[in-house]
């Protein structure tokens, strides 16, 4: 099995574990941004540490880039800050594991706006391992109080499906940043590329909530004890996926990625507890088929 495959579905299974310490943030009394802002508060010295180490270690200095590089790695960070913001304000409409079964639409995402977008043609088994999806989607979105409310098109689906089309920029993006970094090894690459992409996601995301929410950076920090370990959990997490972007194209590791649906359904009943109905088992296993089929037709 190659190295990019394996980095993939550990990374897949830390950052599930990143979500679930996420989730129980909100237990804290942290806003959604302030849990947002846990993922990356300590994770930037971190990044920073691991690639000085890093260089340390390989008796190199910093490897040069390019002004793509800062572009890709901004895109990426922003759009994995937007996306974090979304998974963590559908965790307390949804279940866990239905939280990311949403975010997983986004490689059906991906094929319709190549079609849109690219004029790059889907064959009529990719149409139909599509609309199977679709129908996992429709299936997930349903209110808990049901389709009867006349609220079909519902605040969790619109979560979920943004989140999981910003979460397929950020993988373009930090595999963009990654291809701009002069070094043949594939883990300088992509930590150089991690470090800049953290260090500014926690910039951004502090001078944001000293503006919007004043006091809650305060908060996030009081709360080190908890927050610390979703940041290391997700530089771990982060890691992985850099490494693994700067070995592949971004597209098959986030098809392998899709893994975490599996894992988030074993969180989901063994941690919080939390039984999926019928019908989102449904779902997510129609969502999975799809993903499957349009990994297989890839």
């Amino acid at each position: 099995m190659d190295a990019w495959v394996i980095i993939s579905v550990l990374a897949a299974a830390v950052q599930t574990l990143r979500f679930m310490l996420q989730k129980q943030l909100k237990g804290l009394g942290l806003s959604t941004g302030g849990a947002t802002f846990s993922r990356f508060l300590f994770a930037a010295p971190l990044a920073v540490a691991a690639l000085l180490a890093l260089l340390l270690g390989l008796g190199q200095s910093l490897p040069s880039v390019n002004a793509w590089f800062f572009i890709y790695a901004v895109i990426g960070g922003l759009a994995q800050i937007l996306a974090t913001f979304c998974t963590v304000a559908l965790f307390s409409k949804r279940s866990f594991a239905v939280g990311i079964a949403f975010t997983k639409t986004e490689t059906i995402q991906v094929a319709l706006l190549s079609v849109l977008l690219l004029g790059e043609g889907v064959s009529l088994l990719g149409w139909i391992a599509i609309i199977i999806g679709t129908l996992g989607v429709l299936l997930l979105s349903r209110p808990p109080e049901g389709w009867r409310s006349g609220r079909f098109l519902n605040a969790a689906t619109g979560l979920g499906v943004l989140a999981g089309a910003l979460f397929g920029l950020a993988a373009i993006g930090y595999r963009g940043a990654t291809l701009q970094v002069d070094s043949e090894l594939a883990v300088l690459r992509a930590v150089t590329a991690l470090a800049l992409a953290t260090s500014f996601q926690a910039l951004a995301m502090t001078l944001w909530l000293a503006w919007r929410e004043p006091g809650e950076v305060a908060r996030v920090v009081r709360s080190w004890r908890k927050t610390a370990l979703v940041a290391l959990t997700g530089v771990m997490g982060s890691a992985g996926w850099f490494i693994a972007f700067s070995l592949q194209n971004a597209a098959y590791v986030r098809s392998v990625g899709q893994i975490e649906l599996i894992f988030s359904i074993l969180v989901s009943v063994l941690v919080f507890r939390e039984r999926p109905s019928l019908i989102e088992v449904i779902g997510m296993g129609l969502l999975a088929a799809s993903i499957i089929a349009i990994i297989l037709l890839g």
